[in-house]
């Protein structure tokens, strides 16, 4: 069993959307990271942010956010349809701040 608990003092990081790695950006650099979505193509979807936890958030152009952990094998991803810019950023800062069982407590579809 996996524990949703805030994670103190753990680094993370971000991919953009050319799979560039950002350390630990501040929010700034979280909304220009974001912002690169409008370059988005096929090759390049997405933009993610991942904690040391192994919790992962990718966010799509078209709204689709992809929420896993790529660290068990057992957890079944989770998809958000229509997620807007501000969500994303709220999200993405919980995340960075390792607040995992706030993202859990979502309408994640699975």
């Amino acid at each position: 069993m996996i524990k949703h608990e805030v994670i103190d003092a753990m680094s993370y990081f971000m991919y953009d959307v050319m799979g560039g790695t950002i350390d630990a950006p501040d929010p700034r650099t979280v909304r220009q990271v974001l912002d690169g979505l409008a370059q988005a193509d096929d090759e390049h979807p997405d933009v993610s942010m991942s904690h040391e936890s192994g919790w992962s958030l990718s966010a799509f152009a078209s709204g689709l956010l992809l929420w896993e952990n790529t660290g068990h094998d057992s957890v079944i991803p989770a998809l958000m349809r229509a997620v807007g810019r501000e969500e994303v950023l709220r999200l993405f800062g919980l995340l960075a701040a390792g607040d995992i069982a706030a993202i859990e407590t979502l309408p994640w579809r699975r």
